[in-house]
C-alpha cells in the first residue's frame, strides 16, 4: 500500500484574498513516499517563487526568506507543478491540519488551471492523533512527543523535515512497527485461519538464460545418461 505524506511552507495563513495579489502563497513543498507505512527513501522537496514576499512570522518560523526564494520556480512550473502530481499520482495523501495544505494546494491548482484534490484523498494525522488520545494536545510536536520521537534539533520548521517527522508519527498512529510488519495482513485476507496472498506479477520481459549454450549442451547431454532402459528416468516418461 503506497501512500504520500505532505507538508507546505507558506507567506502567510490565507490562500485566499479579494485581491489576488495579497493571497498567501506556498513556499515549500515537501513529500515522502510511505510503503506500508514504512519510507522507501523516495522523496520530493522543492523551494518556490511566491511573486510575492514573505511575512515576517513565516521568517521566524521556517528560516525562509524573500532572498532565499529569488530565482526559485513558480508553481507553474513543470519542476514544479508536474513533478509534485506525477510523485502523488493515485495514492493517499496524509498531512498534519490536512484541510491547510489542501487549501493552498488546491488554491495553486485552480491558478494555473489544474483539477483540484478532494477531501477524501487526504488522510489527517491531526484527527487520527485526537482520536487516538482525546482531549490531548495533537500538534505534530506534541505528537511526536508522546511516541518519543526527537524534535531537539528541529530548530526551524520546514516541509520535507515536518514530513519526515510526520511519517514516524503516522506510522506510531497507524499501530508502530508491529502492524508495518504485519506481512499477513498486508498481504492479504484469511480464510480458514490462513493467509491468502496475491499473486506476484510477472516481469514483462522475461529474464534471459545466464547458461552459455556450451553449458546448456553439457547439461542436456548430462540428463541423458541418467537412468536406464530398465528404469528409466521419470521425467523421460511424463515429459
Amino acid at each position: 500500500m503506497r501512500e504520500v505524506v505532505f507538508d507546505t511552507e507558506t507567506t502567510g495563513l490565507n490562500p485566499e484574498h479579494v485581491d489576488p495579489s495579497q493571497a498567501d502563497r506556498i513556499v515549500e513543498l515537501g513529500c515522502i513516499e510511505l510503503v506500508n507505512y514504512l519510507p522507501t527513501g523516495r522523496e520530493f522537496q522543492i523551494y518556490i517563487n511566491p511573486g510575492r514576499s514573505v511575512s515576517e512570522a513565516t521568517t521566524r518560523i521556517t528560516g525562509i526568506t524573500n532572498e532565499t526564494l529569488k530565482g526559485k520556480p513558480r508553481f507553474e512550473a513543470p519542476e514544479v507543478v508536474d513533478r509534485l502530481m506525477e510523485f502523488f499520482g493515485d495514492s493517499p495523501i496524509v498531512a498534519h491540519n490536512a484541510e491547510f495544505d489542501r487549501g493552498f494546494l488546491n488554491a495553486e491548482l485552480l491558478r494555473v488551471g489544474r483539477p483540484t484534490l478532494p477531501k477524501d484523498r487526504f488522510i489527517d494525522t491531526l484527527v487520527l492523533a485526537r482520536e487516538h488520545r482525546p482531549g490531548s494536545p495533537a500538534s505534530l510536536d506534541a505528537v511526536c512527543k508522546r511516541f518519543d520521537i526527537s524534535i531537539k534539533d528541529r530548530v526551524l520548521h520546514g516541509a520535507l523535515l515536518d514530513a519526515q517527522l510526520l511519517a514516524m508519527a503516522y506510522l506510531e498512529l497507524r499501530g508502530g512497527r508491529e502492524r508495518a510488519f504485519d506481512f499477513a495482513s498486508s498481504s492479504g485476507a484469511t480464510k480458514d485461519g490462513q493467509a491468502t496472498y496475491q499473486p506476484r506479477q510477472t516481469r514483462p520481459t522475461p529474464l534471459p538464460s545466464r547458461l552459455s549454450e556450451t553449458e546448456a549442451a553439457a547439461h542436456a547431454a548430462f540428463v541423458e545418461t541418467i537412468g536406464s532402459k530398465e528404469h528409466e528416468a521419470i521425467w523421460k516418461k511424463y515429459g
